[in-house]
């Protein structure tokens, strides 16, 4: 296949690290309050711990990472309906989100999952 015929055609997943032995406390942040769907890890994957997560296309999977340091620059932006919603549940439960400039036709802020980790979480101006 030449250069010309090779080409990136979608995002299949991202990754997220997460230290040894903290599933639950991610279940609850990716699962509970982001509300995205588990997805089971194929058989050959479920030793190495962590746990997938997906909605709509998307996928975050976390990894488990024995040195973990969490990515505080680096970070997913995850497309929202209902920002506003989801921001009130995320303090609600204490989660801190801070709001960054505006990004031209998005409304956005960050929040850090329970490990440090940065997201971001954007809606497009005017949708519901």
């Amino acid at each position: 296949m030449s250069r010309d015929q090779a080409r990136i055609v979608a995002l299949h997943h991202i990754q997220i690290a997460i230290p040894p032995g903290q599933e639950e406390t991610a279940r609850d942040f990716y699962g509970e309050l982001l509300g995205l769907q588990e997805l089971p890890k194929p058989q050959a994957l479920v030793q190495r711990g962590g746990c997938w997560f997906g909605a709509a296309g998307l996928e975050i999977h976390l990894g488990v990472e024995a040195d973990f340091r969490p990515a505080r620059k680096a970070h997913p932006a995850l497309l929202v309906n209902g920002l506003d919603t989801l921001r009130a549940r995320l303090e609600v439960a204490g989660a801190e989100v801070t709001d960054d400039a505006p990004l031209p036709g998005y409304r956005r802020f960050h929040v850090h999952d329970p490990f440090g980790n940065r997201l971001e979480l954007l809606e497009e101006q005017g949708a519901t």
